[in-house]
């Protein structure tokens, strides 16, 4: 029997130097991995020594996945398409609209393999009726393609990554839900864990989450194949995380050269049009191969400290929620409303709109969608505890803003109706999640989030438990262990209430709480802040929850408070 040519496609020339003789080792044993060792040599590139090495764990790695019971194979293929030996050509089989204008990368393929990924998507669209929106699709296609002796055998590995029917496991996108929720959760992340990248983004693009909304392509589309093909690697070993991280790591390495180019100290340029800065990450995406190596973009990837796989999916699943509860289950054309605080009406007392603006941006991204909406002013409605209850009350988040005789501005993102409080009767109980932050405007704009996001270690008294996120490298990883029974790798995320994690609520889970005579936000040694009955008197001081400064004054006399909710600003 001839030997499989997984080299069919594949335009040696473009490979570099080596690269042929490289296709041409023997490859040691049957090709097969231990399950076990496959993590430690994806992400060390192990397989990158060999093309065919590579070709035979993927053939591995794709046959293990968990396939729903009637999966078309490489037989399916043949039957419909032929067997492949002939020129296809792209222009006869176009693409269909779920790839969402994304087109079939070259990932060193010959000329004429274009051809051959259209004809395996063409094949894709008429087996996965379900489909409605893959960009990632055409991508994907080709980097297996590279390592497939012919069309068959590409179209099975495809066919068995979209049926994949694992519970909790995900490998491509196959809904317009489920990518903007993807889109959504990227803009979480990487405010959360890249914040001087979000910030310059913030900065220099009209719509943020437009930005974002390329994530996926930066990874698969944009990278070279040599960077495209190390993270194919990992993805097939440990799953749809790594696509997060590794964006996070082009996102931070973007800011790192825009930084160097502009200067030190120099101010980011003014706002540009979204599709500037997309069309900018995107260049320096496809060029990267000339400063960041394979092995370094791996590197910083998995130095960001992420949350488990299980953590993200709970995130994408709220953030989907949202998405439906707004009726945007289908691809449309977004009104650029996000972050977009709009000047001709907005109108405070306390912030410009270019600073409620920036406020915003601290927002998850599943409330990027709505405006804000005054609920209630002391200007207006008095300085009343119980009327500022009465307005607030049914509203789910709210802002709170405060403005004190000294001229100082704070405030506070509270992610409970305040409606909540009553569950303790008279007893002042705190109430909220780990998605509550407090901020101060002056002297400079500054956000504390909640402590346990940067200091895991404090979320109770459970050294006896493996706190390691399967991602972390070392000690130091961002998780949030939960008590759920014998399984310590059961973790919860901070957009969930304080009583499903592990903590002592003396300290760390004091987010918000409020009776007939005062209200307070943080707790722990001290408040946040802390506001009496009439809306008049208030203290600031260091709180564990937030570990924050005092925000203003720590005695301080409130000239003016406000409280903002969130309208959908895509209803109507």
């Amino acid at each position: 029997m001839a030997e499989e040519d997984y080299g069919r496609y594949v335009d040696w020339t473009q490979m570099g130097e080596g690269a042929a003789a490289a296709s041409a080792s023997p490859v040691k044993g049957d090709g097969k991995v231990e399950i076990r060792e496959m993590k430690m040599q994806a992400r060390s590139g192990v397989w990158a020594k060999s093309h065919k090495q590579r070709a035979l764990v993927y053939h591995q790695l794709v046959g293990a996945i968990p396939c729903r019971t009637v999966t078309p194979d490489a037989e399916v293929y043949r039957d419909l398409m032929g067997d492949g030996k002939g020129k296809r050509q792209a222009s006869s089989l176009p693409l269909p609209d779920f790839v969402d204008g994304s087109t079939v990368p070259r990932y060193c393929l010959k000329a004429e393999a274009v051809g051959a990924v259209h004809a395996v998507i063409s094949c894709v669209a008429s087996q996965f009726p379900d489909i409605s929106h893959c960009p990632a699709l055409p991508a994907v296609a080709a980097l297996l393609l590279h390592f497939s002796p012919d069309e068959a055998r590409c179209f099975e590995a495809v066919s068995r990554m979209l049926a994949c029917n694992e519970p909790g496991r995900r490998l491509m996108d196959q809904t317009f839900l489920a990518y903007e929720s993807s889109c959504m959760t990227f803009g979480d992340l990487a405010h959360k864990y890249c914040p001087a990248a979000h910030k310059l983004v913030l900065a220099t693009a009209t719509d943020v989450l437009e930005v974002y909304s390329d994530w996926q392509r930066w990874v698969l589309g944009d990278l070279p194949f040599s960077h495209a093909a190390r993270v194919l690697d990992v993805y097939l070993v440990e799953g749809y995380k790594v696509l997060y991280r590794v964006a996070l790591a082009l996102l931070k390495f973007y800011r790192k050269q825009k930084t160097a180019s502009a200067g030190s100290g120099k101010q980011p340029p003014p706002q540009q049009e979204s599709s500037v800065i997309r069309a900018e990450i995107q260049a320096f995406v496809k060029g990267i191969g000339s400063s960041i190596t394979p092995d370094k973009l791996l590197e910083k990837a998995f130095s960001i400290r992420l949350f488990s796989r299980k953590e993200i999916t709970l995130l994408q699943l709220t953030n989907e929620k949202s998405l439906q509860q707004r009726g945007i289950t289908v691809k449309q054309k977004r009104r650029n409303v996000t972050l977009a605080v709009n000047a001709d009406n907005f109108s405070s007392e306390i912030v410009s709109a270019k600073e409620m603006r920036d406020i915003w941006s601290w927002i998850p991204e599943r409330f990027a969608l709505c405006q804000p909406e005054l609920l209630f002013t002391t200007s207006t409605h008095g300085c009343s505890l119980n009327r500022f209850y009465s307005h607030c009350e049914g509203h789910e988040p709210t802002l709170l803003l405060l403005r004190t005789t000294d001229g100082e501005v704070c405030g506070a993102f509270l992610s409970t109706d305040w409606e909540e409080r009553k569950r303790g009767g008279n007893k002042l109980s705190f109430f909220g999640t780990g998605e509550c932050f407090v901020f101060r405007m002056k002297p400079e704009m500054e956000r504390y989030e909640w402590v346990v996001i940067k200091h895991p270690e404090l979320a109770g008294n459970m050294q006896s438990l493996d706190l390691l996120d399967d991602d972390a490298p070392s000690t130091d990883s961002n998780t949030l262990p939960v008590d759920s029974g014998p399984n310590p790798s059961e973790r919860l995320s901070p957009f969930l209430s304080a009583r499903h994690f592990h903590l002592n609520s003396r300290n760390t889970s004091m987010f918000m709480a409020g009776n007939f005579d005062s209200i307070i936000i943080g707790g722990g040694e001290g408040n946040a802040l802390y506001i009496d009955s009439e809306l008049n008197h208030g203290r600031s001081a260091r709180c564990t929850t937030f570990d924050n400064p005092p925000l203003c004054g720590e005695s301080f006399q409130v000239a003016l408070l406000e409280v903002w909710g969130f309208q959908d600003a895509m209803a109507g």
